[in-house]
Formats: C-alpha cells, sequence, structure tokens
C-alpha cells in the first residue's frame, strides 16, 4: 500500500494525540522521527534509541535527545488498507514510547503491544 509521507506524518501524529496527557507529560528530552527504513533490518517497524527514564540517574544532563523511529516504508509494506496502517502505527508509537519508560519487549507483549 502507499500513502504521502504528509499522511502518513498525520497518523504518526494522530498515535502520539492518543497518548493519556500523564504520560505525555512524563516524557522527557525524547524525540519522534520519521524515517523510510532501517538499514540494519528492513522488517522494523520501530525502534527506540536512549536511556529509559527508569536508567536515568544523576548523573544524566547535557545528553542528546533519545530517538524514536518509526519506519514508514516497513509498515507501509505490512498493510493493506489505511485503516490498518493507522492500527499499526498506532501500536508501533505505543510500544516504542513504553521502551522510553522502561518496559521491556517481554511486558509489552504481555499487555498486548508487542
Amino acid at each position: 500500500m502507499w500513502v504521502d509521507p504528509e499522511r502518513f506524518e498525520e497518523l504518526v501524529s494522530q498515535a502520539l494525540d492518543e497518548v493519556p496527557a500523564e504520560l505525555a507529560a512524563l516524557m522527557d528530552n525524547v524525540v519522534v522521527l520519521i524515517e523510510g527504513r532501517d538499514i540494519e533490518d528492513s522488517g522494523l517497524l520501530g525502534v527506540y534509541v536512549g536511556t529509559p527514564l527508569t536508567k536515568r540517574d544523576s548523573t544524566y544532563s547535557f545528553v542528546a535527545p533519545d530517538r524514536i523511529m518509526i519506519y514508514r516504508e516497513a509498515l507501509l509494506d505490512m498493510c493493506t488498507s489505511e485503516e490498518e496502517l493507522r492500527r499499526e502505527v498506532t501500536v508501533t508509537v505505543v510500544h516504542e514510547i513504553a521502551h522510553h519508560f522502561g518496559i521491556d519487549e517481554d511486558q509489552l507483549h504481555d499487555l498486548g503491544w508487542g
């Protein structure tokens, strides 16, 4: 399937808007980026790179923002409709934000966000 980059960005923004305000307010020093595809794993839908909030201590200062990358092409490859794409983008965004909060893969799978 295909959607233009602007529409895909809207879908990511909508997914971010679904994050409860209380949680969004706790996100710290993190940026969400949209990229085409991961060069090492072309099927990867998203990735969190950084120091989770649960691992930060008093030495955490003056560091570049953590990054959440959402991979547009991989998500488009796996979806057959815009509704399915919207759902998968939301799952991917929530999944990667959860890593920012220190939730690991096993916990995410147990919670249904794997």
